[in-house]
């Protein structure tokens, strides 16, 4: 298979249902998905092709607080550094499997942006559980 960029929201929808299926079947995070939070996945599935859609292709579809939903998470299930390092070697595993280009680029640095962002916010109220 020939890669291209992500360049529409079907990439998009690809790109998110192909990492999901990483996320649900490992062994590290996967409960926080499927156990922790018990995720209605036909709600949370459409809001993080909004997401990533406004995030790669300058779309304004996404209505939400990804810091606040993590903070909650984090208050049922402690999340570490293990926990957003394995988000972001599988979320970049799938795109560097699916996609080349400048969008896939840009959606490996907003993975890290966002993890790191996360992680010192959740260090900020609770240093010593990461």
């Amino acid at each position: 298979m020939s890669k291209k960029d992500i360049q529409s929201r079907a990439d998009i929808q690809l790109m998110v249902d192909e990492f999901y299926k990483k996320v649900i079947a490992d062994e590290l995070i996967g409960h926080f998905f499927n156990n922790v939070v018990k995720l209605d996945w036909e709600k949370h599935i459409p809001i993080m092709y909004d997401f990533w859609e406004s995030m790669l292709l300058q779309k304004n579809v996404y209505r939400g607080n990804p810091m606040q939903a993590h903070l909650d998470l984090n208050s049922k299930s402690p999340l570490k550094e293990k926990h957003f390092n394995r988000w972001l070697n599988l979320f970049e595993a799938t795109v560097d499997e699916l996609f080349i280009g400048q969008n896939a680029d840009t959606a490996k640095t907003r993975a890290l942006s966002i993890a790191t962002i996360i992680q010192a916010k959740l260090m900020t109220q609770n240093p010593e559980q990461i």
